[in-house]
């Protein structure tokens, strides 16, 4: 059923279109005065040149013609007067002439305001990688790692066939995880000895103080808190028994961590493990790698963590 509903929000304007292009084609064959249902063709067309750009209004744009013609081979009376049949011919074709026109317009509107809107989105996701380098510049050993963890973390996203929007978010999720540690003590940050519990509770508050000091900017950031917040819980399994899920030192479970978090905690750890500590050397890859599969099913999601293996082998074996 949730596959279901994914693909029916992910594809809704194609059902529309295909829905309202079904209903139009019906009536066509059951209206006896075509002129009213032939206006009708131009909602697909509108609809699909407005929400899916230029090819997809002016596909719409063919199969309603199609779709007329065809209609008029079945039923020559009704769309053709034998006493005016050159008039009738020369209306249909200015209607198709024009049904082409408004794909190509309105399909020419919706590229137009796409570039705007990625020109904005890149200048936007520039603006918050300057922002995560800034704030890593005061501690050297997480030098460009929101950028690596956004980088990795919108890979996996990518391999589960996420949404474009969905993707997005993460990305932007990635860069700012660690926005919190703004607010955590740089004697903390910088510790050269194994922190204590308090020490660890206090630095992983960051998650909290970085989803509340987000919530601020307002609604921009609204799809991206809830992923900075969870992005520390533990994934831990319905099958698990209460004893087990009570060493996971978190009360989350999978459905109260949105996938976006499990996502990103799986490359915030691999990028942590695999990058210098005051207090560790950097994990090999491969080690990392096999960490991260050791805690699936319980600190990680096994779906993604098996979408991870794949990215990160391909990953590995491009070094």
């Amino acid at each position: 059923m949730d596959n279901l509903k994914q693909f029916f929000l992910r594809n809704f304007e194609r059902i529309l279109v295909f829905v309202i292009l079904v209903v139009a084609f019906l009536g066509t064959l059951l209206v006896e005065n075509t002129s009213v249902v032939l206006d009708f063709y131009f909602l697909p067309v509108l609809v699909a040149g407005y929400f899916l750009g230029k090819r997809s209004g002016l596909l719409a744009a063919v199969l309603s013609i199609l779709l007329v013609l065809f209609s008029a081979l079945l039923f020559p009376d009704r769309m053709f007067a034998a006493t005016r049949i050159w008039h009738d011919t020369a209306a249909v074709c200015g209607w198709g002439g024009f049904l082409i026109l408004t794909s190509v317009a309105v399909g020419s509107l919706y590229e137009v305001k796409e570039r705007q809107l990625q020109d904005l989105k890149h200048a936007y996701i520039g603006v918050l990688e300057i922002l995560s380098k800034y704030l890593e510049s005061t501690d050297p050993y997480t030098k460009g790692h929101s950028v690596r963890v956004s980088e990795l973390a919108s890979a996996i996203a990518a391999e589960m066939r996420l949404s474009a929007a969905e993707i997005d978010n993460i990305r932007v999720a990635g860069l700012l995880h660690d926005i919190g540690k703004i607010e955590i003590s740089g004697e903390v940050l910088r510790k050269a000895a194994v922190l204590s519990t308090g020490e660890q509770a206090y630095l992983e508050s960051h998650a909290e103080k970085g989803a509340r000091l987000l919530s601020s900017v307002g609604g921009v950031l609204k799809e991206v808190v809830p992923i900075v917040l969870a992005h520390h819980r533990y994934f831990v399994s319905k099958m698990e028994s209460d004893a087990t899920r009570s060493n996971t030192d978190t009360d989350s479970n999978s459905d109260t961590i949105p996938l976006g978090a499990r996502i990103v905690a799986v490359a915030d750890s691999f990028d942590a493990m695999t990058t210098d500590r005051p207090y560790r050397r950097a994990m090999p890859p491969w080690q990392a790698l096999e960490e991260i599969v050791a805690n699936s099913g319980r600190q990680f999601d096994p779906e993604v963590v098996e979408v991870f293996k794949q990215v990160a082998t391909r990953h590995l074996e491009a070094v």
